[in-house]
């Protein structure tokens, strides 16, 4: 996609605020975005719905509703096939530009090695995206003008957080097909929660959250398939007072994946999530200050 032709998002992310922000806690959706312009489509040897099959589909709109319960949400409205924000900023495969990227690039990422760079090679399912090489020169108008203020409104949003609470918490939500894990090891979990392994928040907030999915029926499993991104990894700093847990929502819950359209379920499991916040939110304000949480 020649630099000139690059489409514009307007807008590239939405920070929606509560009236009063009454709880420690950022609500972030990375991979929801769902504009797919004309360009982007263009540049593509894949529709539209193939380009679809990597997006978190309606995670913002499933928590949505937690801004009621007075903690802000942060999502991308530009897809995740065009730019993922769940990676370094510098994850960038060579073989995808036409000439040779910056010197800090990071192109030995295992990430990258599987077509999952900053910016995609494939979606699901192994599916070259791309019809063409692209310039560096797109990398970093993408980099510059979408991944930085997308990542810079995130750091205000946790700072902002942190300087009224004393502590911030991150809720990193995302969504995984339901193959995800084979049947042959038990199958993919209702929800998977990520912590890298321990090291990005408190012990008390993975407890909770856990609880809280497993009071409202659903199976879940820590770290496994997924621990947390990028974004769980930079943005946990327990011993700092900053807390990050992904949330992996199994896609059968709520929507059909073929049609990438909200399912039966979606009514259901909308009212049974929004019930998982409400009750995990003033768990946390509970455990303030943030030495006491980050000693658990």
């Amino acid at each position: 996609m020649p630099l000139e032709t690059e489409p514009v998002f307007d807008p590239p992310f939405v920070v929606t605020e509560p009236l009063l922000q009454i709880a420690p806690v950022v609500f972030n959706a990375p991979h929801s975005g769902r504009d797919y312009p004309p360009e982007f489509i263009a540049a593509s040897q894949l529709d539209a719905l193939e380009l679809r099959r990597s997006e978190d589909a309606f995670v913002d709109l499933l928590a949505a509703p937690a801004v009621s319960l007075g903690a802000p949400l942060l999502h991308a409205c530009f897809p995740r096939a065009f730019l993922d924000l769940n990676r370094e900023p510098w994850e960038l495969d060579p073989e995808m530009f036409s000439a040779p990227l910056p010197a800090w690039a990071n192109t030995r990422s295992p990430r990258v090695a599987g077509g999952l760079g900053t910016i995609p090679k494939v979606v699901a399912e192994g599916r070259s995206i791309w019809r063409e090489r692209l310039p560096p020169e797109a990398a970093l108008h993408r980099i510059d003008t979408l991944y930085k203020p997308y990542h810079r409104a995130l750091r205000r949003l946790l700072a902002r957080t942190q300087r009224q609470f004393g502590v911030a918490v991150l809720v990193d939500c995302h969504s995984m097909p339901s193959t995800s894990t084979p049947r042959r090891l038990g199958g993919t979990p209702d929800i998977v929660l990520g912590d890298r392994y321990g090291s990005s928040c408190a012990p008390a907030i993975m407890d909770s959250l856990e609880q809280g999915f497993a009071d409202a029926g659903y199976r879940v499993t820590r770290n496994a398939p997924y621990a947390g991104g990028f974004i769980t990894e930079h943005y946990g700093a327990p011993l700092a007072g900053r807390h990050a847990v992904q949330i992996e929502i199994n896609r059968s819950l709520y929507m059909d994946e073929q049609r990438i359209e909200p399912g039966p379920g979606w009514a259901a499991f909308s009212r049974n999530l929004l019930g998982v916040f409400a009750s995990f939110l003033p768990m946390l304000t509970a455990s303030l200050p943030t030495q006491r949480l980050a000693a658990e």
